[in-house]
């Protein structure tokens, strides 16, 4: 037990993936093979929530932090804990969302056979500067049509039929977006996605030969404006063979033309015209349990 001093389990009461119920067997368990650890459960209240009780659950000590949620829960604990500057935190996620994506690629063994071996991994982490402000994603960010379909997935609310329809209904309005360059030309895009793994949306298949979260750089996959029938062909490609590899960066700078919708690990946020905008690699940054 030498790798943290007390575990806080972080989950959101209305998950419509059983957030709350998760978190209390997770503590059971632990009680039952870790009778010496103190476990926390702790519910969020509100959006934005969790990044707050990581930042304090992180602020002394060696605390294990567990998000019980999705990708975009994770982000805030993750997010939450690298804000209150405590090196010895450890965060880890318990599978209780819609994509649950950065587990599904990561995972080595079930996470309380983790938590009891206590052996911690170091993983990068994607550092995202909008105008000064940073904050931190653990598997992408992304531009144009992947946050487009995640604003009307967030409209149209879960189940396979209505993401199913979302995504279509985001495909025919979508429009091509356009970033300023640090040299000062202009690129035009369908899609950037700057990924920290090689999985997203539990079927695609972003990066091949890359994609780890611990090697020290992002790929890079990006869908120049075209066609929507050349587009729809590499989305199908994506989830059936993969793109193939993509390059790979430790830093993307750009600027935004107009106001557009950014997507970090799930959750949209709106990106102002004229913002400046950095990516970077924060090499082993995220210490976690696989």
């Amino acid at each position: 037990m030498a790798s943290f001093d007390r575990a806080v389990l972080i989950f959101n009461p209305q998950s419509s993936g059983n957030a709350a119920e998760k978190a209390q067997e997770l503590r059971d368990e632990l009680s039952s093979r870790l009778p010496e650890l103190l476990v926390e459960l702790v519910a969020t209240e509100h959006a934005g929530h969790a990044r707050e009780l990581a930042r304090d659950a992180a602020a002394n000590g060696r605390p294990l932090i567990i998000s019980v949620s999705g990708d975009g829960g994770y982000n805030e604990v993750v997010d939450g804990a690298m804000r209150s500057g405590n090196a010895s935190a450890v965060c880890a996620v318990l599978a209780a969302g819609n994509a649950n994506d950065h587990r599904r690629t990561t995972r080595e063994r079930p996470l309380a056979e983790a938590i009891v071996i206590g052996k911690v991994a170091r993983l990068d982490l994607l550092q995202l500067t909008i105008d000064g402000e940073s904050s931190y994603a653990h598997s992408y960010i992304g531009l144009g049509l992947t946050p487009e379909v995640a604003v009307d997935l967030a409209k149209s609310g879960k189940g396979s039929l209505r993401e199913l329809a979302a995504t279509v209904r985001a495909f025919a309005q979508f429009r091509p977006f356009e970033i300023e360059r640090p040299d000062r030309t202009r690129e035009r895009f369908d899609s950037i996605i700057f990924a920290n793994i090689d999985q997203m949306a539990k079927v695609a298949t972003l990066s091949e030969d890359g994609g780890r979260p611990d090697d020290g750089a992002f790929e890079v996959v990006t869908m120049r404006h075209t066609a929507k029938w050349k587009l729809l062909g590499a989305a199908l490609r994506a989830c059936t063979r993969g793109l193939g590899p993509q390059p790979s960066a430790t830093e993307y700078v750009f600027t935004t033309i107009k106001a557009m919708p950014i997507q970090i690990d799930g959750e949209v946020l709106d990106l102002d015209a004229g913002a400046q905008v950095r990516i970077d690699i924060a090499p082993k940054a995220l210490r976690t349990l696989l």
